[in-house]
């Protein structure tokens, strides 16, 4: 069919242009190599029709992907991975302070801090010798992105920490605050962090250092990527705080306590070893 003037329908309901070479442009960034991109493409275009969700699109080129590429259509699943963190958002928290963790912060989540007004949880802590940064973390399910009364209100949070451990004794204070999402963020919302000194991260913000950019250049995969491991598989080490490809690959005595035979074991982390490399 002639894919040139083909409209989808976006996870938020919208009607959109179809574009080959965004699809082929996410393909590229999952590390496929020309030859299997093109390979896909072609496949994908005799799929495509009139009305058809990116969902459904996004499905269809993971399962093309996986045929030939299985730590390809890993990467490539990644988005989707980071939703299958929730729905509670708290394997997200845990996700965000592994990530910083291994960047050389020391990290805690839950966290309570006292503000001048009222006590506080927040969600993640990372701190170095010199450096203490306090995270929120806002998870969504795809379609929705965080607005502006969301950078608002964590922002009069965080001001209260600050107006309470700026007196006396509790003299010592944070140097940033963020606000973290797994889907992104309206103008308005980067336009006030922007004016209240808060840092935003979202799944591409900022440019070139959202956080796919950070797990793609970390090597440092959720274990919701495996094509491999079962859901079942896959909540019982996120309720066991195992939340990234490398946390199991130093733990694999998880993989013993599901009752995985050994040469499935052997796969599975030559699945999270190929991941993690980068």
């Amino acid at each position: 069919m002639n894919i040139s003037n083909l409209k989808i329908i976006k996870a938020s309901g919208e009607k959109a242009k179809f574009s080959i070479d965004r699809v082929a442009e996410s393909l590229r960034r999952s590390g496929a190599n020309e030859e299997l991109i093109q390979k896909t493409l072609e496949k994908l275009k005799t799929e495509l029709y009139e009305g058809i969700t990116t969902k459904e699109i996004y499905n269809r080129a993971f399962n093309l992907l996986k045929e030939d590429n299985k730590t390809s259509a890993s990467k490539y699943k990644l988005k989707t991975a980071i939703y299958e963190l929730g729905p509670t958002g708290f394997p997200f928290e845990k996700f965000i302070a592994a990530l910083l963790s291994y960047s050389g912060y020391k990290t805690q989540t839950g966290k309570i801090y006292q503000g001048k007004c009222v006590t506080h949880e927040i969600d993640v802590e990372a701190k170095t010798d010199s450096k203490l940064i306090l995270i929120e973390c806002k998870f969504h399910n795809a379609g929705r992105n965080c607005d502006v009364k969301i950078p608002l209100y964590i922002d009069s949070r965080f001001r209260d920490i600050k107006n309470f451990r700026s007196n006396g004794e509790n003299k010592l204070t944070f140097e940033e605050g963020w606000v973290v999402t797994n889907t992104r963020f309206t103008s308005d919302a980067v336009k006030y962090a922007k004016c209240a000194n808060l840092k935003l991260l979202s799944w591409d913000y900022p440019k070139g250092e959202g956080l796919k950019d950070r797990i793609d250049q970390l090597g440092l995969y959720p274990i919701t990527v495996s094509t491999l491991l079962s859901e079942r598989e896959k909540n019982f080490l996120l309720s066991r705080d195992v939340v990234l490809c490398q946390e199991l690959i130093n733990d694999t005595f998880y993989l013993d306590h599901l009752g995985i035979s050994n040469p499935r074991k052997k796969r599975i982390l030559e699945e999270m070893r190929d991941l993690c490399k980068h």
